[in-house]
C-alpha cells in the first residue's frame, strides 16, 4: 500500500515524526490466530475458572511480546502469549481466555 503523493524516499522522508492513520476496512484480515489491537481493546478477559479479570484497556509492545493491559478492580499486565497465557480469543464473545493466577 502506498500512500497518493509520496513517490520516492525524500517525501517520506518529511513523514517522520507524523501520525498516519488507515481505515479499518483498507486493512487485510488478520490471518488465523492473529488479532489487531483495535480488536482486542475492549474484550472481557476471564481466567480458565471463568473468573473475570476486568476489560482490555490497551497493549503495551515490549520487544519481548506483547502485553495485555487489564482493568478491572486493578490493573493487571497479562503477557499475550498465544497457547501459554493466552489460551483463547473469541471476537464474537468478546472474551478473552487466560491461564493466569487471578492473584497476581
Amino acid at each position: 500500500m502506498a500512500l497518493p503523493g509520496i513517490d520516492d524516499c525524500d517525501q517520506a522522508r518529511r513523514l517522520v515524526g507524523r501520525e498516519i492513520a488507515v481505515r479499518r476496512e483498507q486493512l487485510p484480515e488478520p490471518a488465523r490466530g492473529h488479532y489487531y489491537w483495535s480488536d482486542l481493546v475492549g474484550l472481557e478477559v476471564v481466567t480458565l475458572g471463568g473468573q473475570r479479570l476486568g476489560r482490555v484497556e490497551r497493549l503495551l509492545e515490549t520487544g519481548a511480546n506483547d502485553v495485555l493491559v487489564v482493568r478491572g478492580e486493578r490493573e493487571r499486565l497479562i503477557p499475550f502469549v498465544p497457547g501459554a497465557q493466552v489460551r483463547r480469543v473469541d471476537l464474537e464473545a468478546g472474551v478473552v481466555e487466560v491461564d493466569w493466577d487471578p492473584e497476581f
